[in-house]
């Protein structure tokens, strides 16, 4: 099915200010007062002139009777007025100028470093300073810093500086920085997007000091009243492909042949369009003169335009006869072929009919067993696309062991072709593409290169790719893959080091995970971040997630905030806990925000509660497994992590664990519209039911009526490339403590809930239809989508490739809910498609299949 409108266009989500009714006295985030009033609307000389002129316009229609008098009077008064004019018009034109010299130069008011109430601020590196910003503390950060932390507080304010060229350059690195209290810290505004280029470096090991209450280590902190504004440069997030990247860069992939002994001389005919090797051939022309004539039969039919290339393999010099020398002189332009002599290494590489100019050829003599080196000729073409692709062949005698061979492949980069608009992606940027495969480890990661030839749809990156992507919609399928930058101007990072020295963690990774987090409280002033990179953040410990908005209840409108408080645009990526965790916490906006190459869940509501969130247009892709919870775990961290069971059981990883998920819901009362999960190593979107709440919410006694809640907007989701499931609808968690009664684990998986969605969550109350519209759902190895409950609707929706395309399943409920349905309409089936994947990656299952019973992979056990 393909979307017509990837990015989806509602007034629901248009970005709001900064700010909430939480607000501290003082300081109004992201501006601040003019230098000068405002100009009144008419300046006294514009009103004397104005008068003046109404006056001479009653008085020239009564002119006395000596009309010489008057006359001359008028004429006076008509000068007087000309004069005036003039100095009226050159007092504005002066004014005006002045003005404008005045606002170019003048600070904006929008643009929290242009403040004038801020002060200088240059610490140095000292990693045993604490620093404390405070009431009357308005600092603006200038250089590079390093302190032991930062506490900003009582009205304090911390500004990133910046310039109009963005020139600026400035890194920070501490243990800490806890923001509470009427403190504030900005890199940028909505309004005035931060230029230069920003990083704060987290550092710390797991081991060392002690942790801040509420907090722990390493960290940038919120608490009550704390306001934290980042705003990077604004930059389209992800986008699709618009046409296939191919194995190499190449549609029919690189090539590359080397042999010894290979006698005669060994040729390959290339597609000057598409790169394609056409003819891979030997004549032995050293033996038999027959070969000769074959050769030049070839060429002499050969079509114009046609890339050859020629390697010498031993010798073929001795029956090449004369006649084939000149054609091939004449069609391909040689000036070496005519002398060719015995056991001479010869390359050549032309096109036929091309001439001398369209050729390339080297020459090496034999002597001693030996021709010193290669003889290597190379030239460089395009395809079709536009795609640079250079053809080499070679040939040598090297101790005595004749050796030719030949390399095709792309060279210069590799040039994409987007469906967005991405001319504000930049050269040095790392950017991510998606996998279209089975396996979610065939997503890679690329550098984009400098490329004037490019459009405004089109980058050029330097790495050749390793798997093809697929740009295309296929069998009426959209399997186009997802394409992210990852790169922002605004970093936030974890220092770690280079190998795991947690004994805990060690058992499962042998890198460490101990990176930075971010961590906002309730009641926090204003949180706003846009367009900001999160690198190596995350812990392999409860809490500490690279963005957690931790108990915060309301945080829009409901809750007293004059705007929405959001996260957009932001990179995740390379993290080790989580993406974004939602944590009893309503109303956030989550929006056009990558999570890649992270552990656990990704985009995660924690404890059953959590509702009226929205993710809009946001990617997930490569989710592996982490040890947190055992839901995140896969089967060997399921049966090693047992010190929350009770006595000796051993987990069950198929029923207990192994359900981690790019799109964790954990209450159905949240939107997701636009959405991309492309890669999990268990599900991309998971739908369970927390009977009652849990973890730090359960104290709270809320009834989450999960079950009984109607579904929020699902609305043209992608889920593709996931190891069980595309879209799972299905159980909930283990509510109780390990006991004798039930020895499995605190929140473990659950067979315990069914949805059955009815109007205000009453069962008395008339069903209300879950409805699933616009899914995609393709190269899922299990599942596209597992439906248990109803009443649910599935339409306008596609599926391909999938171990199984939809089920659904039974709620189990019958007679105590009769009634429930489920229903697919307006949708499409494809079981296997024109999109054959390729091996790599975590594919292990290759076959024949599809109407052409062409090669293929195939899901797991299918």
């Amino acid at each position: 099915m393909q979307d017509t409108d990837a990015r989806g266009s509602s007034p629901a989500f248009l970005r709001p200010q900064n700010g909430s009714s939480h607000r501290s006295s003082g300081y109004v985030p992201g501006r601040i007062a003019p230098l000068r009033p405002p100009p009144p609307s008419q300046s006294h000389a514009a009103a004397e002139f104005t008068s003046a002129r109404q006056e001479a316009r009653t008085r020239l229609p009564s002119l006395p009777v000596d009309q010489h008098r008057h006359r001359a009077e008028a004429n006076r008064h008509k000068n007087t007025l000309i004069c005036f004019a003039i100095s009226s018009l050159s007092l504005f034109v002066a004014l005006g100028i002045f003005l404008g010299i005045a606002s170019k130069y003048a600070p904006n008011e929008n643009c929290p470093d242009q403040n004038p109430r801020l002060k200088n601020w240059s610490p140095g590196k000292d990693p045993e300073k604490r620093v404390f910003i405070k009431k009357g503390d308005f600092f603006r950060l200038n250089s590079d810093t390093t302190v032991h932390s930062i506490v900003i507080q009582d009205g304090g304010l911390l500004v990133f500086g910046d310039d109009k060229e963005g020139s600026k350059n400035i890194t920070l690195r501490t243990r800490f920085i806890l923001i509470k209290d009427g403190g504030m810290l900005h890199v940028g505004a909505e309004k005035c997007r931060y230029k230069s280029k920003a990083t704060i470096i987290l550092y710390g090991k797991s081991n060392e000091g002690a942790d801040v209450p509420e907090f722990g280590k390493k960290f940038i902190g919120v608490g009550p009243e704390g306001t934290l504004e980042l705003h990077g440069h604004q930059k389209l997030s992800w986008t699709l492909l618009s046409k296939t990247m191919y194995f190499s860069g190449l549609a029919y992939g690189h090539y590359t042949f080397k042999k010894n002994f290979s006698r005669g001389l060994n040729v390959r005919v290339i597609d000057q369009d598409t790169a394609e090797i056409l003819e891979v051939l030997k004549f032995d022309t050293h033996e038999f003169a027959e070969e000769s004539l074959k050769l030049q039969n070839l060429l002499k039919n050969g079509s114009p335009g046609r890339i050859v290339a020629i390697a010498v393999g031993d010798s073929a010099a001795k029956n090449l006869l004369e006649e084939t020398r000149v054609t091939i002189q004449n069609l391909l332009g040689s000036k070496f072929v005519r002398g060719l002599s015995y056991r001479q290494a010869w390359a050549f590489v032309g096109v036929i009919g091309g001439g001398n100019s369209s050729c390339n050829e080297s020459v090496r003599n034999y002597e001693n067993h030996s021709t010193g080196g290669k003889a290597l000729a190379q030239k460089e073409f395009f395809t079709v696309d536009g795609q640079k692709f250079v053809v080499r062949a070679y040939s040598e005698w090297n101790d005595g062991v004749p050796i030719s061979g030949f390399q095709v492949e792309a060279v210069g980069g590799v040039i994409l072709n987007l469906l967005d608009d991405v001319s504000s992606w930049e050269p040095g940027d790392r950017i991510v593409v998606a996998s279209t495969d089975y396996s979610m480890y065939q997503t890679e990661e690329f550098t984009l290169l400098p490329c004037p030839e490019c459009t405004k749809h089109q980058v050029k990156i330097k790495e050749n790719p390793q798997f093809p992507h697929i740009g295309e919609v296929i069998d009426g399928v959209d399997m186009r893959a997802e394409v992210g930058v990852l790169t922002r101007n605004i970093l936030i990072k974890g220092e770690t080091e280079n190998t795991c020295y947690h004994e805990k963690e060690c058992q499962f990774f042998n890198y460490d995970t101990f990176g930075g987090h971010i961590k906002i409280l309730k009641n926090f002033t204003s949180v706003h971040l846009s367009y900001v990179e999160l690198k190596q953040m995350g812990q392999q410990q409860i809490g500490s997630y690279p963005v957690h908005f931790h108990l915060c209840g309301d945080v829009d409108e409901k809750g007293g905030y004059s705007f929405k408080t959001y996260l957009e645009g932001l990179s995740i990526h390379h993290c080790f806990s989580r993406c974004v965790t939602v944590h009893a916490t309503n109303g956030l906006l989550i929006k056009d925000t990558i999570g890649y190459d992270t552990l656990g869940h990704c985009f995660f509501t924690e404890d059953g509660i959590e509702q009226r969130n929205t993710l809009f247009h946001n990617l997930g892709l490569v989710t592996k497994p982490g040890t947190l919870l055992p839901t995140d775990r896969n089967s060997s961290m399921c049966i090693g992590i047992r010190d929350k069971v009770y006595g000796s059981y051993v987990p069950v990883p198929a029923t207990d664990c192994m359900a981690v998920s790019t799109f964790w819901i954990s209450h159905p009362n949240n939107h997701l519209i636009n959405n991309a999960a492309a890669g999990s190593q268990d599900a991309g979107i998971w739908y369970l039911f927390h009977r009652v709440a849990t973890g730090d919410s359960h104290s709270l006694a809320i009834e989450t009526k999960s079950e009984l809640t109607p579904l929020g907007i699902f609305y043209n989701n992608r889920v593709h490339s996931n190891f069980k499931a595309g879209l799972f609808i299905d159980k909930g968690v283990k509510t109780t403590n390990a006991s004798i009664d039930d020895p499995r684990e605190y929140l473990c998986l659950d067979n315990n809930a069914r949805f059955r969605p009815h109007q205000d969550a009453d069962p008395e109350k008339p069903r209300v239809a879950a409805l699933i519209d616009r899914l995609i759902s393709f190269k899922n190895n299990d599942h596209g989508a597992w439906v248990r409950g109803g009443d649910i609707l599935i339409q306008n929706s596609g599926f391909a490739d999938n171990g199984i395309g939809l089920t659904f399943a039974s709620d189990g409920s019958f007679p105590n809910d009769e009634g429930a349905s489920q229903e697919v309409s307006e949708s499409l089936f494809i079981g296997e498609s024109k999109n054959y994947g390729f091996p790599g990656g975590q594919n292990k299952y290759a076959g024949t299949g599809g109407l052409d019973s062409k090669a293929r992979t195939l899901p797991r056990n299918r």
